[in-house]
């Protein structure tokens, strides 16, 4: 009976599949179509001149490639300043990250009692509240610590409310052996030296991990920005393309080549890391 039962399910499944592969392939297509045209418009329209852009469709290549968009909006656009500060809010928000995110991992899953797990139920707490609702607060607490309208502030808030890459961490030194730690307490080897020369290196695929989903996170992050830097000195990638739509409302070229120059630095990181971002995701979801 159980065996008439299971041929009768896999009968089902074999006549199905041909409609789930389809409908899986065309869901497949439709997402890659939705992402790429959009970015294929906006390829071409940097590369035409103004009157050119309002005279052809939207796919139409331009007839001669107009540089000088790419040279306005680099130079007069402030892109440039954009990206070095948000270069510069970048390398130290992700040195941070990395750094407290995973001594506090290594704390929280290797001295397991009651305060540390405390400290994991207070912080899925404060993962459930909707940041949106304590924006109040954290601004009079970034008031009085002086730090708005400086660089210093978007850096703070990155570091110190990332509570999900803690929790990558936890997840990938619950692969890591305790037994590692145990050997080299048994060497003479302190806690920072476990840490730094054993579970850190460990850790590279939730560093690569991490080091995406944080870039990515900060580089398209314009309301932390706009709220916390006003000053037109302090514009980063997002805010920059922002305020682009004023002085040149009216050339969408110039816009759409400023799109191009901020996606480029992120596109080579991204192809950069895919293949410890796969891995980590992958190794990260498996418990060994």
């Amino acid at each position: 009976m159980h065996n008439t039962s299971t041929a009768k399910i896999n009968n089902k499944i074999k006549r199905s599949s041909p409609i789930v592969v389809f409908l899986k392939y065309m869901v497949l297509v439709c997402a890659v179509v939705i992402v790429v045209v959009p970015l294929i418009v906006v390829f071409l329209g940097s590369f035409k001149s103004h009157r050119e852009f309002y005279n052809s469709g939207v796919f139409s290549p331009p007839t001669k490639l107009e540089w000088g968009n790419y040279k306005t909006a680099f130079i007069d656009g402030k892109v440039l300043l954009g990206l070095k500060n948000t270069i510069i809010i970048l390398v130290i928000s992700c040195f941070g990250t990395i750094l407290t995110g995973s001594m506090t991992a290594f704390v929280l899953q290797r001295f397991k009692n009651h305060f540390s797990s405390t400290v994991k139920w207070l912080f899925l707490i404060a993962t459930l509240l909707p940041s949106i609702s304590m924006q109040v607060t954290v601004y009079q607490i970034i008031l009085k610590m002086g730090l708005v309208d400086t660089i210093f502030a978007p850096i703070v808030l990155y570091v110190g409310t990332d509570i999900i890459s803690i929790y990558i961490f936890m997840q990938f030194l619950n692969n890591i052996s305790i037994s590692l730690d145990e050997s080299a307490i048994m060497d003479g080897a302190s806690y920072f030296r476990i840490y730094f020369q054993i579970i850190l290196p460990l850790l590279k695929p939730a560093i690569a991990t991490i080091l995406i989903i944080k870039m990515v996170g900060i580089y398209n992050d314009f309301y932390t920005a706009q709220l916390y830097m006003p000053s037109k000195h302090l514009a980063v990638v997002s805010t920059a393309l922002y305020r682009f739509i004023g002085p040149y409302g009216g050339r969408w070229e110039v816009i759409f080549a400023g799109i191009i120059i901020t996606i480029i630095p992120m596109l080579i990181i991204f192809l950069s890391l895919q293949k410890y971002i796969y891995a980590g995701l992958v190794s990260g979801s498996v418990k060994g």
